[in-house]
């Protein structure tokens, strides 16, 4: 393929078979750490975001990129880190959330970003998520770690079917 000829769309798509190493199942598309995509001098430009400050896996993440899209004809890529905004769970994909759910992780339970308390004067705490059980579906789950397989996790048990899990945190 001729690389004058790539479009940011065609990047996007190849992009999306790029896996997360910490979740293979969700792509950096759909886990929504790709913010753009650009050509600028001849050179195509990814910018991603971490998932939080310091992630381990950033670094496999941007040699991945690299190599995928050096894979489909692209000579000069770049890959750019971009801190802020950070990263939310509210930029994650349907699909993504699909994936992690079959994989047995039990998605973001609501929105990261909630402004309904913003008019209040009252400072609410937000309540804590309804966590279902990505195995047999149940609401009767019971968080029991904070801190799960890897930082943006915590662990939960579903108290119907017993078994554990983890949930992507929201954030």
């Amino acid at each position: 393929m001729d690389a004058r000829h790539v479009t940011a769309e065609q990047v996007w798509a190849w992009l999306d078979e790029v896996s997360d190493p910490e979740i293979p199942v969700i792509s950096v598309v759909d886990l929504g750490i790709v913010r753009d995509v650009a050509f600028e001098g001849g050179e195509c430009v990814v910018t991603i975001t971490p998932t939080y400050s310091g992630c381990p896996a950033m670094q496999v993440i941007e040699e991945a990129v690299a190599a995928e899209l050096k894979k489909r004809g692209l000579p000069r890529v770049k890959v750019r880190s971009q801190l802020s905004p950070a990263w939310t769970t509210d930029w994650m994909s349907d699909a993504g959330r699909a994936a992690l759910k079959g994989y047995g992780i039990a998605p973001p339970a609501q929105q990261a970003i909630d402004i309904s308390g913003l008019h209040s004067r009252v400072s609410r705490r937000a309540p804590e998520p309804e966590v279902a059980c990505p195995r047999c579906g149940s609401k009767h789950t019971q968080l029991t770690s904070q801190f799960g397989s890897t930082p943006c996790k915590a662990l939960y048990k579903c108290l119907d079917c017993r078994e554990p899990f983890d949930y992507f945190k929201c954030h």
